[in-house]
């Protein structure tokens, strides 16, 4: 349930009520200099960390973190850590399915999750969505997950790396978010559309693409 939970130090600033973030790197090195620190400050106060990366980046995640100081074998052994995989949170069966990924998180929100912690810090690495899978059905879920997080006070981060994902999707990705990094900073992100008004738009959008190939046929 939401309560009034103390803010978060994170990227130069504070998460406040609104903790769905989309943070915008360059490189694997500018988005570790960012997250390290929250991650470390949130399993030095004794949140949950949950972070999903991508299969051919988890051993460089673990080494990253223990050379941060996380013991990581520690916390996962405790419960505090869970290191998943983009394949089995995302692309469970080999497709991306909205409706369950939404299950998932509400199961992962605190409240919900197993070993009572105070919240969860979750951390999402998207680079699997540029690998030529549907950009539109990953801005429709960004959009409608917040209200999973508007009930919650975990902080979400959504990380993208920039040259992987293409102008139109990128401004989409950042609509859906009502905190955003870039270079480095978090700030409130003047661009968020609410999920009512992006959905309706999306679903307006979709329509008139349909109407257009039908007349191109």
């Amino acid at each position: 349930m939401k309560k009034s939970a103390a803010s978060i130090r994170f990227a130069g600033s504070q998460l406040g009520e609104a903790r769905h973030v989309c943070a915008f790197f360059n490189s694997d090195d500018e988005e570790y200099r960012v997250l390290l620190p929250f991650i470390k400050d949130g399993l030095e106060c004794g949140d949950k960390a949950v972070h999903v990366v991508s299969p051919d980046q988890q051993r460089d995640h673990l080494q990253r973190l223990t050379a941060a100081g996380i013991d990581p074998a520690a916390a996962e052994q405790n419960g505090q850590l869970e290191v998943r995989t983009s394949t089995e949170v995302y692309l469970r069966e080999g497709r991306f399915n909205p409706d369950r990924m939404l299950e998932v998180f509400e199961q992962l929100a605190s409240g919900n999750a197993k070993g009572g912690f105070p919240l969860s810090r979750i951390v999402c690495r998207m680079d699997w969505a540029a690998e030529g899978r549907s950009q539109d059905t990953l801005v429709e879920f960004e959009s409608r997950v917040n209200d999973v997080w508007r009930r919650h006070d975990d902080a979400v981060i959504c990380t993208y790396h920039l040259g992987k994902f293409g102008g139109d999707t990128v401004i989409d990705i950042m609509r859906t978010h009502p905190m955003v990094i870039i270079g480095g900073i978090l700030q409130q992100n003047p661009f968020f559309v609410p999920p009512e008004e992006f959905l309706r738009e999306l679903r307006e959008r979709r329509a008139r693409q349909t109407t257009a190939r039908s007349m191109a046929v």
